[in-house]
C-alpha cells in the first residue's frame, strides 16, 4: 500500500510539525504531541480541549482556533493521548476559568482524560469539567467502549461548547450545553473499504469487493451488518432511519446534519448521499436548518460514510451560527 510516509513511527510527530507551519494561529507544546492557541492560554476564558487517537483528521487539533478549540492532543494512529500530555494539555489552556473537556466515548480516552483531570487539578488547582460523547446509535458497546462509541457528532459539541466559552460563560454553562448536545445527537456510518494504518500498511480488515460493513466505527470496529453492496440511496435510507429512529425526532423538529467521510470518499459521492438524506428528513416533516458535507472525522483513507443528525432549538441554532475560524472550520457572522 503506497503512502505519502517516511517511517511509519514518526508520522504522527511530523503531521503535527506539517499543521503548525502551515497555520501560525496554532503552536505545539514542546516535546508533546499537544497542539494549542498560539495566544493559550486566553485569559478570562474557559478553556475547551479534546483529543484522541490520530488518523480521524481534522478532529482534532484542525478545530483549534476562536469560538472552538483551545487545545488537542494527539495520540499515536487509533491510540489515547496518554494522560501526562493530556493533563499538559489542559494546564496550557487554563486562563483562569476552567478548562471544560469533550471527550470520545472510548475505554483510553476516558480513562486517560480522567487521570488528567485528577493531575491537572492537583498540580495547578485547575478548575476541569468534561463531556463524554457518545453518538453512535449502531452499538450499544464495542470493542473499543463500554456503551456508544464517540464519533462524528462530537463536532457539533465542539462547536457549541466553543462558542459558549467564547461568548464569556463558565464551566457549569458549558457542561450543561455540552450534554444537551449529546443528548440530541446520534451518527451511524458505514465502510466500504477498510483503512490502512501506516504502522501496519495493510487492510486493518477483510472486507470483500462486492461487500459494505453498515455501523462500523472510526477505528474499522465491527459494525451491525456485513452486506452485499448497495446503492447510495439504500445506504442513506440504511444509516438515516436508524439514526432517527434512536433519536426519536418528531415532525416539524428542525435539524442540522453532517454527512461525513471517512477520509477516501470523494465528494461527489457524499453529495449523493446528502441529496437522499435531505429528501428523506423533508418527507419525515423535518426541516434541515444547516448541512454540512465533507470530512469531519476520518478514518485515515477508508472508504464509506457516516450520517449525523442533531435535533435542534433556538439555543443550539445560535450557537452552531456563532462564528468560529480554524483550520477545519470556518463559520461567518451572518
Amino acid at each position: 500500500m503506497k503512502k505519502l510516509i517516511n517511517e511509519p513511527d514518526a508520522a504522527v510527530d511530523e503531521m503535527l510539525e506539517g499543521m503548525v507551519a502551515a497555520h501560525p494561529e496554532l503552536r505545539r507544546l514542546e516535546g508533546t504531541e499537544v497542539v494549542v492557541r498560539a495566544d493559550a492560554p486566553v485569559e478570562g476564558k474557559v478553556g475547551i480541549v479534546s483529543g484522541g487517537g490520530s488518523g480521524h483528521e481534522p478532529t482534532h487539533a484542525g478545530y483549534i482556533g476562536d469560538g472552538m478549540l483551545d487545545g488537542a492532543a494527539a495520540g499515536e494512529v487509533f491510540t489515547s493521548p496518554t494522560a501526562d500530555q493530556l493533563s499538559e494539555m489542559i494546564q496550557a489552556c487554563d486562563g483562569g476559568e476552567g478548562v471544560f473537556c469533550v471527550v470520545k466515548n472510548y475505554e483510553g480516552d476516558v480513562m486517560n482524560f480522567e487521570t488528567a483531570i485528577e493531575m491537572a487539578e492537583m498540580e495547578a488547582d485547575t478548575d476541569v469539567g468534561y463531556v463524554v460523547v457518545d453518538d453512535d446509535v449502531a452499538v450499544e458497546d464495542s470493542l473499543y467502549t463500554s456503551g456508544r462509541r464517540g464519533v462524528a457528532g462530537t463536532i457539533f459539541v465542539h462547536k457549541a461548547a466553543g462558542a459558549m466559552a467564547h461568548r464569556g460563560a463558565d464551566l457549569a454553562e458549558i457542561e450543561r450545553v455540552a450534554e444537551k448536545v449529546t443528548d440530541r445527537v446520534g451518527t451511524m456510518g458505514t465502510a466500504l473499504t477498510s483503512c490502512v494504518t501506516p504502522e501496519k500498511g495493510e487492510a486493518t480488515f477483510d472486507l470483500g469487493e462486492d461487500e459494505i460493513e453498515l455501523g462500523i466505527g472510526i477505528h474499522g470496529e465491527p459494525g451491525t451488518e456485513r452486506t452485499e453492496i448497495m446503492s447510495a440511496d439504500e445506504i442513506t435510507d440504511h444509516l438515516a432511519e436508524a439514526v432517527l429512529e434512536d433519536l426519536g425526532v418528531e415532525s416539524g423538529a428542525e435539524v442540522a446534519t453532517i454527512v461525513n467521510g471517512m477520509g477516501g470518499t470523494p465528494l461527489m459521492e457524499l453529495y449523493v448521499v446528502n441529496r437522499r438524506l435531505q429528501a428523506l428528513l423533508e418527507d419525515r416533516g423535518l426541516e434541515t436548518w444547516n448541512a454540512r458535507v465533507g470530512d469531519y472525522m476520518t478514518s485515515l483513507d477508508m472508504m464509506g460514510c457516516s450520517i449525523t443528525v442533531l435535533e435542534l432549538d433556538d439555543e443550539l441554532k445560535e450557537l452552531l451560527a456563532y462564528p468560529a475560524e480554524t483550520p477545519g472550520l470556518t463559520v461567518t457572522e451572518g
